[in-house]
């Protein structure tokens, strides 16, 4: 089994499902007392947030990379991102690293592929919705996607930074998700991508009437097939 080298903390709650996640993956394959083999490095996301507010992107590709490094020469044999935001560094993060960064946008472009969506909504921060990091890897699988309005994205960035973040779970900012969802739906999208980890722990499969992307979930077993692959 190869080593996964975990960077978290952007938040915490969601990284707990990483670990969750991950280690539960190996169990499914494996059975008996398997569980992972894993490295953490877990950032004071108050940090993070600072380089995100001054659009300081090198510098957030810096503390990645410097903690990627760390994990490199502890034993990792790939690098796990537990942010979808973060993956907007990724691919250079990569290069700097040396190790086989799992790519969230990637892996979550392969399962909409399996369902022969060609149209799905993406929701996560304003990062992720507004640069084309996880876009390009969508179009790249001929998968179009669908942004919420001005309004809509400046209400999901501001929840996940100050609920969702914080595992504060609000039922009327649930009610606003699925409005948001639903009025995507009515524009084409087949499927909805829950791009923000934190996303998840406020909308379940049950809630929508279209097919939910779980990135956290997606991405956790993407890592799980390359640590047994």
């Amino acid at each position: 089994m190869k080593t996964l080298g975990l960077i978290g903390g952007t938040s915490w709650v969601s990284t707990i499902d990483y670990y969750r996640f991950i280690n539960q993956g190996i169990n499914d394959k494996l059975g008996g007392l398997n569980a992972a083999r894993l490295l953490l490095h877990s950032f004071n996301y108050a940090d993070i947030a600072k380089n995100n507010a001054a659009n300081d992107w090198a510098k957030t590709t810096e503390m990645i990379v410097q903690a990627g490094i760390g994990l490199r020469n502890s034993g990792a044999d790939a690098i796990i991102l537990c942010a979808n935001t973060l993956h907007l560094v990724a691919d250079e993060a990569e290069q700097k690293i040396g190790l086989p960064v799992i790519n969230i946008a990637t892996a979550t472009a392969v399962v909409i592929k399996k369902q022969n969506l060609t149209k799905v909504a993406l929701l996560g921060t304003k990062f992720t919705m507004e640069h084309t990091f996880f876009t390009d890897k969508l179009a790249a699988d001929g998968i179009d996607a669908l942004i919420p309005g001005d309004d809509d994205r400046k209400f999901i960035h501001t929840t996940l930074i100050d609920e969702l973040g914080k595992g504060i779970l609000l039922p009327e900012t649930k009610t606003r998700y699925l409005q948001i969802i639903e009025n995507l739906r009515q524009q084409g999208a087949e499927g909805v991508i829950l791009g923000c980890t934190e996303i998840p722990l406020l909308i379940k499969p049950g809630d929508t009437d279209i097919i939910q992307f779980d990135t956290t979930q997606i991405h956790s077993a993407a890592a799980v097939a390359f640590a047994i692959g």
